[in-house]
């Protein structure tokens, strides 16, 4: 009876929400206050439980991949679509997919969550399975050096109660990796993913900003099986190995970050379909997979919003690619070719980007050196404009107005593929700009 009072509380604000113009996550706002227990309520008659997403870069496309394979096998998935990873979002989007007694029509849950907004959902529902992606500086402001971050992921580690998934190459992933076996013995099925060595200098991390050793040099010397590697990678192409086994497909995910994140996804949903339902009588078919029914499925898997999404405009491929530290920027970079496209950088400084823009400098600009950068927008504009001079990038324009600045950078570029670098604010003004001139897809 509680659900139901609850869900359909939650409901009437949603909707008064609506009619007002916004508060998508107000509904959830609303249940957290009056019925606490409303989500461990859900979420705990799923039978094959609750799956978190965690990590500083890559929560939301890894998610939207987790999703779609386990979908691929015939499993009805709850998810925070919107993104919105703070437990409010989450109760809002159960509430929202959630019929009138307050109960689910899925299987399993699986949730992008921030990391230091999990330690409130996590002292209210327990995750059956845990994926950590990577540790790497990320709105300083927020969480201070990235050993403040392990130490918020290690919780969520200790938090789980079957399954757990860590990058390898990361070091300090992998150390909560090897906390969790020592803690848990076989209670806990800590499980990796990782990088061939031919690939590891692909993909720094933020030791490799200050170790003298390059990074396959300092990898090499610890090196310990993976359950899924990533091989190789090529144009939109990418080889995964499993078992012992090399998997080769085509990809329509963008950038290399997306394409290591697809390993992590392999492995997280290798693992929660070994580990099937909770208890044999609980509704839902095991639904295991091969892993070339996995692989396969995964090469028809999009990029979420703003993650090397790509749009049509005057005829004319658009991309935008979220940045938000030094590595991930750095990747960004080096996942596409600077020539013949005409790029724009958006940098904005709101709470949801981070306020301290001082990580910049540890980025490497010169790659786009020779073709320039066309426009530079946002409110930090200028440090981003000054940023570039020093590698000696030549700026065309600088405006801090993203909407103007799109309109001038559409009319000087027209004929031309465009490439738009943005912070996830600056992300969302501009998609909603695009919203006007073009097909903008929901918010995934």
């Amino acid at each position: 009876m509680r659900d139901v009072v609850s869900a359909g509380i939650g409901k009437a604000v949603r909707q008064v929400a609506r009619l007002r113009g916004g508060g998508s996550a107000l509904p959830g706002l609303v249940i957290e206050k009056l019925d606490p227990g409303f989500l461990s309520r859900v979420l705990g008659r799923l039978p094959y439980g609750v799956v978190a997403v965690s990590g500083t870069n890559g929560k939301t496309t890894t998610t939207k991949m987790v999703v779609e394979l386990l979908e691929a096998r015939g499993l009805r998935v709850f998810t925070n679509r919107t993104g919105s990873n703070f437990s409010r979002g989450v109760v809002a989007a159960a509430i929202q997919e959630s019929d009138l007694r307050g109960r689910l029509d899925a299987d399993v849950a699986v949730l992008e969550l921030d990391e230091a907004h999990a330690m409130y959902f996590i002292d209210r529902v327990a995750p059956r399975f845990t994926l950590l992606l990577n540790v790497l500086r990320d709105q300083l402001d927020r969480f201070g050096e990235i050993d403040t971050t392990a130490k918020l992921l290690q919780r969520i580690a200790d938090a789980t109660t079957e399954g757990l998934v860590v990058n390898r190459e990361d070091r300090l992933i992998a150390a909560i990796g090897e906390l969790t076996r020592a803690r848990t013995g076989a209670h806990v099925d800590v499980r990796e993913f990782g990088l061939s060595d031919a690939l590891l200098a692909m993909f720094p991390s933020d030791d490799d900003f200050h170790l003298s050793a390059t990074p396959a040099e300092a990898a090499r010397e610890q090196r310990t099986p993976a359950d899924v590697m990533l091989l190789e990678v090529g144009d939109h192409e990418a080889v995964f190995g499993v078992d012992g086994g090399q998997y080769r497909t085509s990809l329509k995910l963008e950038g290399l970050y997306n394409t290591f994140n697809a390993a992590a996804a392999l492995a997280l949903v290798r693992q929660i379909l070994d580990a099937g339902p909770i208890a044999p009588e609980a509704p839902g078919q095991r639904a295991a997979a091969t892993t070339g029914e996995l692989v396969t499925a995964l090469s028809e898997i999009r990029p979420a919003f703003g993650r090397g999404e790509q749009l049509v405009l005057d005829g004319e491929p658009l991309e935008l690619v979220l940045v938000k530290n030094p590595a991930g920027f750095r990747l960004g970079l080096a996942s596409f070719q600077a020539e013949g496209v005409a790029a724009m950088i958006a940098i904005n400084d709101q709470y949801a980007d981070g306020r301290d823009m001082s990580w910049l400098w540890d980025v490497d600009f010169t790659s786009l050196a020779e073709s320039g950068v066309d426009t530079v927008c946002g409110t930090r504009a200028w440090d981003m404009a000054l940023r570039l001079e020093h590698d000696d990038v030549p700026v065309g324009h600088v405006e801090e107005d993203p909407r103007r600045a799109l309109a001038t950078f559409r009319e000087r570029t027209l004929g031309r593929p465009r490439r738009i670098y943005c912070t996830y604010t600056a992300m969302l003004d501009l998609r909603r700009a695009l919203a006007d001139l073009t097909d903008v897809e929901d918010v995934w």
